[in-house]
């Protein structure tokens, strides 16, 4: 079983909160499927 997650994700949110509000660095976001990449977009605006 695979886990997608996208910019709509509950968790990509809460990570994508945490990382802007400066309580965690992305090389802190868990490699959990493509969790890390999406905030990684997320944050860098790279995703509309």
């Amino acid at each position: 079983m695979t886990m997608t997650y996208t910019k709509d994700s509950g968790l990509v949110k809460v990570w994508v909160g945490l990382v802007m509000n400066g309580d965690y660095e992305l090389d802190q976001v868990p490699k959990l499927f493509n969790l890390k990449e999406v905030v990684t977009e997320v944050v860098n605006g790279t995703v509309a």
